[in-house]
């Protein structure tokens, strides 16, 4: 009987949260009730904001907290190889391509274009759809501008991505954390246009990476929270072009501000560190997050 295997996936780009809190206790809760894994992996390709002393802070907390995992941790800088691999196999199979405009080409291409009464399509998060300009570039006129080391990213041609599916894809998400319940979620990777899978410095991204170590990790059920939900779907869609196994989700509610927002790292909310220099004891932190 193969066992269930969940995750904790945390960035070390800065503090763990009471929001982080709730989603590693409802992992290590759901892996000990059925039985199964618990694995931690750490999501460092951000070589630039991820730090050491970052994930020796969130490897202190876990620890405080009384989470227990499976060794090795899987540390994404380290496993870069794998994901140039599956990088390489996009570009020869010419789904994605190399996208040259910069953040401020983009807003002036979208600018203009608004200004001409056209409607430009947001992703989810309402981020302006990346533009179509550079999937017309001839051979010739890409190759010339990788060679004079002008900046790129690889982006997914998801129109092409789902053409080479053939098929409608989705994903099995439970309803709550019995994980009994389910239901089938269409998938709808269209929704964030043609996303980043690589940079020309890093062979990834996060949907990349993410969708490459719950397959290598033999991950069953991915439960995090429900910001990432409908990222999902172009998760879906990697797995399914890259041929790699599909999970099944839980996305968990999330830890809000006393004024109701999401809590975030960069606003330094509710950092664990700060609850332990306060005096707050590990089963203060549980009964915060409901546990």
């Amino acid at each position: 009987m193969t066992l269930l295997t969940f995750r904790f996936a945390p960035s070390p780009n800065g503090e763990l949260h009471l929001g982080h809190a709730y989603s590693a206790l409802l992992n290590q809760k759901l892996a000990k009730a059925t039985g199964g894994r618990l694995l931690l992996r750490i999501e460092d390709i951000d070589t630039t904001r991820c730090t050491p002393e970052f994930e020796a802070a969130i490897l202190s907390d876990l620890k405080w907290l009384g989470l227990d995992w499976e060794e090795p941790v899987r540390r994404q800088s380290q496993h870069f190889a794998e994901y140039q691999t599956m990088l390489d196999r996009l570009i020869r199979e010419e789904l994605v391509y190399p996208a040259f405009m910069s953040r401020g080409d983009i807003r002036a291409f979208i600018a203009d274009t608004e200004k001409r009464g056209r409607h430009w399509p947001r992703d989810p998060d309402g981020v302006p759809h990346y533009p179509a300009q550079d999937k017309t570039l001839p051979t010739k006129e890409r190759k010339r501008r990788i060679a004079e080391n002008a900046p790129f990213a690889w982006r997914l041609d998801v129109e092409a991505a789902m053409a080479r599916t053939g098929k409608p894809l989705a994903w099995t998400e439970f309803a709550d954390e019995t994980l009994v319940a389910m239901r089938l979620v269409e998938a709808r990777p269209q929704d964030w246009g043609d996303v980043i899978v690589a940079r020309r410095e890093i062979p990834t991204s996060y949907h990349l990476a993410v969708v490459v170590d719950d397959a290598l990790q033999g991950i069953s059920h991915v439960v995090r929270g429900q910001d990432l939900f409908s990222a999902t779907g172009v998760q879906r869609l990697l797995q399914e072009i890259l041929g790699l196994p599909q999970p099944s989700y839980f996305h968990h509610r999330l830890v809000l501000g006393p004024d109701g927002r999401k809590l975030s790292k960069s606003l330094g909310d509710s950092g664990l560190a700060a609850q332990r220099e306060a005096g707050v004891q590990p089963d203060e932190i549980r009964r915060m997050v409901g546990f």
